[in-house]
């Protein structure tokens, strides 16, 4: 399962997604620490086409975990160049420009 939050700002969507296993946990590695906090991720339990529906309409995500970057990078959201891990978990920002 995948948690995802919406932040409307004006025209910005800004798309919050992570995995639900590692939400509330703090990753770290080489210097750089990854927290998934809780007030920023959680927000609805999201399948697949959830979070796809989501990413459509984003103009930025914030994304972390497997399942999550796994998704966003076979849908075409997130280069998997782009990606970094951070204690063994991936991390990627995207952004969309209009």
């Amino acid at each position: 399962m995948i948690r995802v939050k919406v932040y409307r700002h004006g025209s910005e969507v800004l798309v919050a997604a992570c995995d639900s296993d590692i939400l509330g946990k703090t990753f770290k590695s080489r210097g750089l620490k990854l927290h998934i906090s809780e007030g920023f991720y959680d927000g609805e339990k999201a399948d697949e086409d959830i979070l796809v529906n989501r990413l459509e309409m984003a103009t930025v995500a914030n994304l972390a975990g497997r399942r999550t970057l796994e998704i966003a990078i076979r849908r075409g959201f997130v280069d998997d160049g782009c990606v970094i891990e951070i204690g063994g978990v991936p991390h990627a920002q995207m952004a969309r420009m209009i």
